[in-house]
């Protein structure tokens, strides 16, 4: 597929590169780019030599939120019949680990879509924020959900209310990302660690994934049965018998995926 707005590439390792390319919009999110970072994924999701998604942005920026010209028109009928939050949801859908390499600003919609992913490294320019409040909206995809469940009831309300930023080293305290780095290196580092994720059984991986996500959503028992259940599956699979027999045998394990 010929993207326009997104640049996709396949590095070394099994992981696959997805770069937001809309330089003079600072990557703001429209239909249009949200559509194909969806759709790439969607690709690198069925490609069984993947086995691990990078997003990222330029050095200067992530994604500086939402395309506002899309939308500085429309009324609450057109939102609402629109309706293209709920594509976002296709992301929810991808199995595979998601690292989002960020860098510069992350702001509104950039913040969300960084904060779907399954792990977050940020470049020591990195700057997160919702700033939705300056224009009179709320965040409307994730970001008064998801930045809560990350950094916190107080953090978040600051941040939407007062259009706080999180620095990269304020981010990485409050939990937001995993690791800092300088600019020069904070790729590099995503690649390296999104090596290291592609190279693990990606039956498990995809389980594994699941059941974190699931306690979002479920009480602690019922989280707990749902862990319990995906650890039961993994035994029925030969990457199971593989590793253990490759930590019995003192070797590295060759998976197979199945």
């Amino acid at each position: 597929m010929t993207y326009q707005t997104i640049i996709v590439e396949t590095a070394e390792g099994g992981v696959g590169v997805i770069r937001m390319n809309r330089p003079k919009a600072l990557n703001a999110l429209n239909g249009q780019i949200t559509d194909e970072i969806f759709t790439a994924m969607e690709a690198f999701d069925a490609d069984e030599n993947i086995g691990c998604i990078v997003l990222t942005g330029s050095d200067r920026v992530f994604a500086a939120g939402a395309d506002i010209k899309q939308m500085a028109d429309s009324s609450a009928t057109d939102m609402m019949l629109g309706d293209d939050f709920t594509d976002w949801s296709r992301m929810s859908r991808i199995n595979k680990p998601i690292i989002a390499a960020v860098s510069g600003y992350a702001l509104g919609g950039g913040c969300e879509i960084a904060m779907m992913c399954d792990m977050i490294v940020a470049s020591e320019t990195a700057q997160f924020g919702q700033p939705e409040i300056n224009l009179g909206i709320l965040p409307g995809a994730g970001g008064t959900q998801r930045l809560t469940r990350a950094v916190g009831k107080a953090i978040a309300m600051e941040m939407c209310l007062a259009d706080r930023r999180l620095n990269a080293e304020e981010a990485a305290r409050y939990g937001l990302v995993n690791h800092v780095f300088p600019v020069e290196r904070y790729m590099d580092e995503t690649l390296a660690l999104a090596r290291k994720v592609a190279g693990m059984s990606q039956v498990a991986a995809r389980l594994t994934k699941e059941a974190i996500n699931q306690s979002f959503e479920l009480s602690l028992n019922d989280g707990l049965n749902y862990e319990k259940k995906n650890f039961y599956l993994l035994f029925g699979t030969e990457d199971r018998q593989e590793g253990m027999n490759a930590f019995i045998e003192k070797r590295k394990p060759t998976w197979k995926n199945r």
